[in-house]
């Protein structure tokens, strides 16, 4: 079941669910608005090598800055500027702006966070216009959609994400083959 703004509301109020910082009329109907920071990450080609596999770390250029210009067809990690905290029973989804999407920008995080989850969100973005983007810190970028699991995560995440802050590049080289 997907929660309304009235359950929403009820569940950070009593700290159940944790949203920090929250912007002022982050709430909608049937999700919570989160903003873009100001961390983000870009494949560093040069040292990464010829090929990105799954078994082996990829080398990331780290940018902190306010503002950020995607060029046309290019790909970047961003963070939320929020940093959240999923109770044992609350996974959540998250979900681009339509707004933002209709500049050609796609927002993803593999598009499930999971029940348990800590931290900020890494946003996968993808530039798919031929024309560069400026992104601002602080602005709306994508919702999190939060849905009530019919009983508590036996097992709440706590795997190689948990706790992130800023932009986390992938960690599929630590996963069991």
């Amino acid at each position: 079941m997907i929660l309304s703004d009235g359950t929403l509301t009820r569940l950070i109020e009593s700290g159940e669910l944790q949203i920090s910082p929250m912007a002022e009329n982050a709430i909608q109907p049937a999700s919570v608005d989160c903003r873009i920071g100001n961390h983000y990450l870009v494949v560093d080609e040069e040292k990464t090598g010829d090929i990105i596999t799954f078994n082996d770390p990829i080398i990331y250029r780290e940018i902190e800055d306010n503002n950020i210009v995607i060029p046309p067809h290019s790909f970047l990690l961003a963070t939320t500027m929020e940093y959240i905290k999923l109770p044992n029973h609350i996974t959540a989804f998250v979900e681009g702006r339509s707004s933002i999407g209709r500049m050609g920008l796609f927002i993803q995080n593999a598009g499930w966070v999971d029940a348990g989850f800590e931290g900020q969100i890494t946003l996968e973005l993808y530039n798919a216009n031929s024309l560069p983007i400026r992104l601002e810190s602080g602005h709306r970028v994508c919702q999190l959609v939060f849905c009530e699991m019919d009983q508590p995560a036996v097992s709440p995440y706590r795997g190689k994400y948990f706790k992130q802050r800023n932009s986390v590049g992938s960690r599929i080289f630590l996963d069991d083959h």
